[in-house]
């Protein structure tokens, strides 16, 4: 079956104005335009808008989906067997999230005690399984299933003070990073207490802190466009800026 804009865009639950975006950035082009000039798209496009929809849902941009979606490996079976692997980790996040909230209910109404640690764990939870999602493959490989369940038993036993701790200095890195990198010079001292942050961020983590696995995920950190671009969001090229900045702080470069 074939749709115009307006067609696809009721069928899809999206406006007109998206998908002609979608159009001028290339993301999903038409299968013809007719010759009264309206865009006619066909099952092609209409399986594409569903993965374009689907990785949307899951908080991907747009240049992203176009990169994947243009690659020539791109597997249609593999992508939707990952929808649906996201989909039920992001059921469970929410499964976690409401007992909590039903558990805090129920002792606010006095029928339970709560403690400290129990009013958080769900966040924490959430924190660790989007983790996993993200990057569980690429860590875990790199250093132990050992190593990365030790580091989220650390996690789920933060008291609530060492968890807001950790939450502050995260944004202190990312606010230190960036006037660091006004200066220019990853050796300079902003940069390297930058560093030093970012170490002391790893141990609320990391049972055993090493310079050479410090070393190690900064590199990751370049090489893998998914960490680069939550530390590029502070400004472009911040990524590579705290790489050797942690190299020079680890003695690695």
């Amino acid at each position: 079956m074939e749709y115009t804009v307006q067609r696809l865009a009721r069928l899809a639950g999206v406006s007109s104005r998206s998908l002609r975006y979608y159009d001028e950035i290339g993301l999903l082009k038409p299968a013809r335009i007719n010759s009264s000039g309206y865009r006619i798209y066909g099952p092609k496009e209409v399986d594409q808008l569903q993965h374009i929809l689907f990785y949307r849902e899951l908080g991907v941009d747009l240049q992203t989906i176009k990169r994947m979606l243009s690659n020539p490996h791109f597997n249609k079976e593999k992508a939707l067997c990952q929808h649906r692997d996201h989909l039920l980790e992001k059921r469970k996040q929410l499964d976690s999230l409401i007992a909590n909230v039903e558990k805090t209910i129920a002792s606010a109404q006095g029928e339970i005690k709560m403690s400290d640690r129990e009013k958080f764990i769900g966040f924490k939870q959430k924190w660790i399984d989007e983790n996993e999602q993200n990057y569980g493959k690429e860590i875990r490989k790199k250093y132990g299933e050992d190593t990365i369940d030790r580091a989220n038993t650390k996690l789920k036993n933060m008291t609530k003070e060492e968890y807001d701790m950790v939450t502050c200095l995260e944004a202190k890195i990312k606010e230190d990073l960036g006037e660091a990198m006004r200066v220019g010079d990853p050796a300079s001292e902003g940069a390297q207490k930058v560093a030093a942050l970012h170490k002391q961020w790893l141990n609320f983590y990391w049972s055993d802190y090493t310079k050479e696995a410090h070393a190690g995920l900064a590199h990751m950190y370049v090489a893998d466009e998914r960490f680069s671009a939550y530390y590029d969001a502070v400004q472009p090229g911040a990524a590579a800026f705290l790489r050797d900045a942690i190299l020079i702080y680890t003695g690695n470069k």
